[in-house]
């Protein structure tokens, strides 16, 4: 059973924190560009959210791709509920191969999850297959330049829905292979946790580059203009616990 299966419909409702639309959806729209007309991938597609952002910003083809059943099962209900014409599949997005090249990768919080360096080089290698040359690959990833600090963790995030620690404890920070667990709060008050993996930033660089991406960049994350000044989005600003990411 994927580890996101018992979880689905609380990660969904955590998609309505306001972090994910002022921070998180705007970052990533921006580093995409203009997709009109493009065929794209998204995986680690969840339940959809960014599959439907991603046709509705004039996307050909959208097809998402996760290996949790009941991710995709939330996905294909809202596809029957509002058709947009996305196409959802339950694979490993570590050996899913789709028909045809696509212009344009999306990948949300998918690489962390890989385990191992060679895991990861299998993920990063069917990303390369996929695409043309000078292809991308656009995401998100925990940002791992500003990892949880030891003992005490990193930032203070409670008010933004969500907290973060390595586990084991470490008062020098993780090493690699080490879990990064979140506990989410949604707005109604449903909490619910997960982990994924940690690699050091010169671990993704290189493995990009060995799967043949020798443009890979750390991207930051921006907060979108309606609320710059906001003094509530500083702690997050000042530490961001997410990272957004491009590999070409």
């Amino acid at each position: 059973m994927a580890i996101y299966d018992p979880i689905a419909a609380a990660y969904r409702e955590s998609k309505q924190l306001p972090f994910r639309s002022v921070i998180e959806t705007h970052t990533l729209f921006a580093l995409l560009g203009d997709i009109r007309g493009l065929r794209l991938l998204d995986l680690a597609c969840g339940e959809g959210f960014y599959t439907r952002k991603l046709k509705r910003a004039g996307a050909s083809e959208v097809i998402g791709v996760d290996i949790s059943s009941a991710m995709i099962r939330l996905a294909r209900e809202q596809e029957e509920r509002r058709p947009l014409g996305c196409r959802y599949v339950c694979a490993d997005a570590g050996r899913f191969r789709p028909q045809g090249r696509v212009d344009l990768i999306v990948a949300m919080y998918l690489f962390h999850y890989a385990g191992t360096r060679e895991n990861l080089l299998r993920f990063c290698r069917r990303c390369r297959e996929a695409l043309p040359p000078g292809g991308r690959v656009v995401g998100f990833l925990d940002n791992v330049n500003r990892p949880p600090d030891g003992i005490r963790g990193r930032g203070d995030f409670k008010k933004y829905g969500f907290e973060k620690r390595c586990e084991p404890p470490r008062r020098d920070g993780p090493r690699e292979g080490d879990g990064i667990r979140y506990r989410f709060t949604n707005p109604g008050g449903e909490s619910f946790e997960f982990a994924n993996g940690y690699f050091r930033p010169e671990t993704y660089r290189s493995t990009f580059a060995a799967a043949g991406f020798p443009g890979f960049t750390w991207e930051g994350v921006r907060l979108h203009p309606d609320e710059q000044g906001n003094p509530f989005w500083d702690d997050f600003l000042a530490a961001p616990p997410m990272i957004a990411f491009s590999a070409r």
